[in-house]
């Protein structure tokens, strides 16, 4: 098994959000937890760019994939 190219963090500074520890957590804190229904891009407190970018990422199963679909996983941890 390949180790992953990227980590959270650099998921983070990748969306333009502030990608030290207490600030991941605060987002995630802030924003969970996300409905089941809700996919992680339609959530309202993404820009469309960081919509579009996380829509991308996943339709082409691109490194940062596996990175969204763990930030979508914590989101929707309770």
């Amino acid at each position: 098994m390949e180790k992953p190219i990227h980590v959270l963090k650099d998921l983070f500074a990748q969306l333009g959000l502030p990608d030290d520890a207490a600030s991941i957590d605060a987002f995630i804190k802030a924003h969970s937890p996300l409905a089941e229904n809700v996919k992680l891009a339609d959530a309202p407190f993404w820009t469309s760019a960081q919509a579009s970018f996380l829509r991308e990422e996943l339709a082409e199963d691109a490194d940062w994939a596996e990175l969204v679909d763990q930030l979508s996983a914590a989101l929707r941890a309770r």
